[in-house]
């Protein structure tokens, strides 16, 4: 609204209130539409993979077989996922993101080869594995960093939720819920195939996005890590931000991960399909508390930053005990809704909000590899447990151990909780 005041005879000029609408910005607009279609491509390949795999291995080698290919992938990502950090702080991060989303583009073109000829054989499943892994480790931290570069600060927090709403909804929800109709309708050669085509549509759309050339440093790759570190070591705030990000993927993603698969068809009896829907619906509920998440901005954001962690804990914990099939996906929505929705978007705008413009990048790929270097651990020993007792203990087990961190991280972890 302008406002007009008189002063000693002459009206000033109006003020403009500042919008908070992040779509303002173009090069928001095709961020976000960028974010749906590469989500809905890497959501995809969540369903579809582990059941080419499941096609290819023995009933008593499920778990492990589909636990390996996680751990392949997200190990990778968490040995380069500072230097993706440091990429993103010295390359154009829209350079980045085309290459990247090329790479596994790629990889998914070869899945279609590999499911279309029925190849039985599950090595490649690995190398193609670390291949996108080693691209997520560059892609996250590229793609995360680039908010703050098109927004103004009014326009930063809703952003940064409608950001992760979109990618997050794709990858958990629109993406799994494709590729298991597709699986189980048409097969997985076509589910591959439309893959291709949205991790494609999202290289193109990030190429046409304008960003900042970064400003070097005059360092080399290495004093530019160990400034990042140095930069996080001195900030209390940022380091416990950075711990929180571990225990989701450990307790969380791993173990329901590792298990969705073999519950759907040894727990509840279903069909491929509903691998996806579950995946579907755990996307659905981040999207609900996403949206809920712009209407109003939550105070004391470390406090609930701290809580989605025993709120996740208690809502995985339900979904573990249940063994029927609609109420099991009522529970993961409510999961994706108390858990991820308000862990990460709360962590996530904090992060942004509190580091330096030059460390974006470093501070975003330590958030990667905080989460991507928990979630070999999660699906090591989810796959583990899920091989001896079956996927059951696997859930309660981590379900358990997220509300006692939960519960700690409420009690402890102040310079978090502290946070507005």
């Amino acid at each position: 609204m302008a406002i007009q005041s008189v002063a000693a005879g002459a009206i000033t000029p109006p003020v403009l209130e500042e919008t908070r609408n992040p779509f303002a910005s173009i090069n928001f607009r095709l961020w976000w539409a960028a974010s749906i279609v590469s989500g809905a491509g890497v959501g995809i390949q969540t369903v579809i993979v582990p059941l080419f795999i499941r096609d290819r291995v023995s009933l008593d080698h499920r778990a492990a077989a589909i636990g390996l290919e996680l751990i392949a992938a997200n190990l990778v990502g968490a040995l380069l996922a500072l230097v993706g950090g440091v990429a993103a702080d010295r390359i154009e991060r829209r350079r980045i993101l085309v290459r990247t989303y090329l790479v596994t583009t790629s990889v998914a073109s070869i899945y279609v080869l590999l499911s279309g000829f029925d190849v039985r054989v599950i090595w490649p499943v690995y190398i193609l594995a670390a291949t996108v892994g080693a691209a997520g480790a560059f892609t996250n931290p590229a793609r995360q960093s680039m908010v703050p570069q098109m927004l103004t600060r009014a326009q930063l927090q809703n952003g940064i939720i409608l950001g992760n709403m979109a990618f997050m909804a794709m990858l958990q929800f629109g993406g799994p819920a494709l590729g298991g109709i597709l699986a189980g309708t048409v097969g997985l050669p076509v589910a591959f195939a439309v893959e291709v085509g949205c991790l494609g549509a999202g290289a193109l759309l990030f190429s046409r996005i304008a960003t900042d050339r970064p400003v070097p440093t005059g360092k080399t790759v290495i004093g530019d890590l160990v400034d990042g570190l140095r930069y996080v070591k001195t900030s209390p705030a940022l380091t416990g931000l950075l711990v929180l990000g571990t225990i989701p993927g450990m307790f969380i993603m791993g173990p329901f991960a590792v298990t969705v698969v073999i519950q759907v068809e040894d727990v509840f009896k279903a069909n491929d399909a509903f691998v996806g829907l579950l995946w579907a619906c755990f996307g659905g509920g981040i999207l609900v508390g996403s949206v809920l998440m712009t209407i109003r901005r939550l105070p004391r954001r470390g406090l609930w930053a701290c809580l989605s962690i025993l709120f996740g804990g208690t809502a995985f914990l339900a979904y573990g005990l249940s063994e029927a099939l609609p109420l099991s996906m009522v529970l993961v929505v409510v999961l994706g809704i108390v858990g991820p929705a308000l862990f990460i978007n709360t962590v996530v705008a904090l992060l942004q909000e509190a580091a330096r413009p030059e460390m974006m990048g470093r501070v975003m790929s330590m958030y990667s590899l905080a989460f991507t270097a928990s979630g070999p651990i999660g699906f090591a020993w989810a796959s583990i447990v899920a091989s001896l007792w079956g996927p059951k203990p696997a859930i309660l087990t981590g379900a358990v151990c997220c509300m006692a961190l939960g519960v700690g991280c409420v009690l402890f972890l102040r310079p978090v909780r502290r946070l507005s």
